[in-house]
């Protein structure tokens, strides 16, 4: 009786493969051939960062060297568009794929920066979540924390923090503030010098805080909380000018 039943099921998985092989040849038939009549873009942009726009992302797909409108689907290079589409440093993944209407949908998805880099005699530039160094847009800033100082020359110079055992470390303290309400709040910018050093200017209390290489910054910003609750409410909020966390089991203030 097993042995039936056994057999049974083998018969229902192979009549259900076959159908699934039935729907997916019947579907590849009806899109050989398929004119492309529109191109659709779809920006997922969770964050809203308005580098670009559906508009911007259409020119580059148009830009792209290729014949689309009244091009069949099947003779249409899409990874090579989709290479094209991530030269640009906004935009961290893109997907092409056509529908059985006759659409060519570009589905992009944009980088989300945590950082703007400044700079005097320079172009600015901003730091993504994955540590790739994006230009500015005319279009659109975003409200982030600023990243300043003679070391902002080697981090976009690599183009990528990642590429850089100082940009990692800088890059989980960047993401280690955006993450905290209270510090998102208050650092307003960091200088880096060109031996890595890092100077916090808060946002509302006075004191410059050298904070020393980013490396144990978790560490230094629970120093840098007992300054805030315990140190500054009883010895007064504009008595020092600087506080330096540098060294280990240490706060200088002065």
């Amino acid at each position: 009786m097993k042995w039936k039943l056994d057999i049974r099921k083998e018969i229902k998985v192979a009549v259900a493969l076959l159908a699934i092989s039935f729907l997916i040849a019947f579907s590849s038939r009806k899109q050989d051939g398929i004119v492309c009549k529109d191109i659709v873009i779809d920006l997922e942009n969770i964050q809203e960062n308005h580098f670009l726009d559906e508009a911007d992302v259409l020119k580059l797909v148009e830009g792209s060297g290729q014949k689309i409108i009244g091009t069949s689907l099947d003779y249409i290079n899409l990874k090579s568009i989709e290479t094209k589409l991530k030269y640009d440093k906004h935009i961290l993944d893109a997907e092409l794929f056509g529908d059985l209407k006759g659409n060519l949908i570009v589905s992009v998805e944009l980088r989300r920066p945590i950082a703007r880099i400044v700079r005097e005699n320079a172009p600015d530039a901003y730091i993504a979540e994955d540590g790739v160094i994006m230009p500015v847009s005319e279009k659109y800033s975003s409200r982030v924390v600023l990243i300043s100082g003679g070391f902002t020359n080697q981090l976009i110079e690599s183009e990528d923090l990642t590429k850089l055992e100082e940009g990692k470390q800088l890059l989980d303290m960047i993401e280690f503030i955006s993450d905290d309400k209270f510090w998102k709040a208050q650092v307003a910018q960091i200088d880096i010098n060109s031996q890595g050093k890092i100077t916090i200017l808060p946002q509302i209390t006075g004191q410059r805080v050298e904070f020393g290489k980013a490396e144990g910054y978790e560490a230094k910003f629970k120093k840098l909380m007992i300054f805030y609750k315990e140190i500054l409410p009883q010895r007064g909020w504009t008595r020092y000018e600087r506080v330096n966390l540098e060294y280990d089991g240490q706060i200088i203030a002065e």
